[in-house]
């Protein structure tokens, strides 16, 4: 983990795309996404069935390395309002052995609006804690500083001659925008016109690298 300052408070960031308060004991995770695949293959597009399960072990895996006593998940935690329904055996067990260790937090986003209240833990529309807004989608007028997903940002940079591509919190003086940590997500670049509207002036991308914050302004 690597920490930062943002309103005041210290964070620490993950290469996952996690973000932890430890002021609070608390760990935010954005745009889970989890049973997308089971989503498509609705559809006839077929993907491997193992995308819920591969992101919960990973959530597994900051729980078990950080220790938080909350876990806030920043909407859009479901593709879609029915997927926790879908939820297979083992994906669905992981998830209920997660929320047993921790008081858990689920964050309603545009994709899981009515979709998930069957798996327990309690819905917020958004939370306001330690005078820090977290909710799904930035909202530009919004006077306190916030903290949110949605976008899934990512930083596109040529190194050596190769396009490479890594999850990035956006963070300016007032907003943060969290990677998403699902692991069939796509992503948003964090240059783009929306993502700086949304986050203001004087906007960074972080990557977290080993126990170091990379920062490449982006310029609007």
């Amino acid at each position: 983990m690597v920490p930062f300052s943002f309103a005041g408070e210290t964070f620490f960031a993950t290469s996952s795309g996690a973000l932890y308060r430890p002021e609070q004991t608390s760990l935010f995770v954005a745009d889970l996404h989890l049973e997308k695949a089971s989503w498509f293959a609705r559809l006839g597009q077929f993907l491997p069935p193992y995308d819920s399960h591969a992101t919960l072990t990973a959530l597994a895996e900051e729980l078990e390395r950080i220790r938080p006593s909350h876990v806030f998940c920043l909407g859009d935690s479901f593709h879609d309002n029915f997927g926790c329904e879908r939820l297979a055996g083992n994906a669905r067990a992981l998830l209920q052995e997660l929320m047993d260790k921790v008081a858990w937090i689920w964050i309603i986003g545009n994709h899981d609006a009515r979709g998930i209240d069957h798996c327990g833990g309690v819905i917020e529309p958004a939370v306001e804690m330690g005078g820090i807004v977290y909710r799904h989608e930035a909202f530009p007028g919004e006077p306190l500083p916030e903290i949110s997903g949605h976008y899934h940002p990512k930083l596109r940079v040529n190194v050596n001659g190769r396009r490479i591509s890594r999850r990035c919190f956006v963070v300016s003086p007032t907003k943060i925008i969290m990677p998403a940590f699902g692991s069939l997500t796509g992503g948003l670049d964090a240059h783009h016109p929306e993502i700086l509207r949304s986050v203001g002036a004087d906007a960074a991308a972080l990557v977290p690298v080993s126990d170091r914050l990379l920062r490449f302004p982006l310029a609007a």
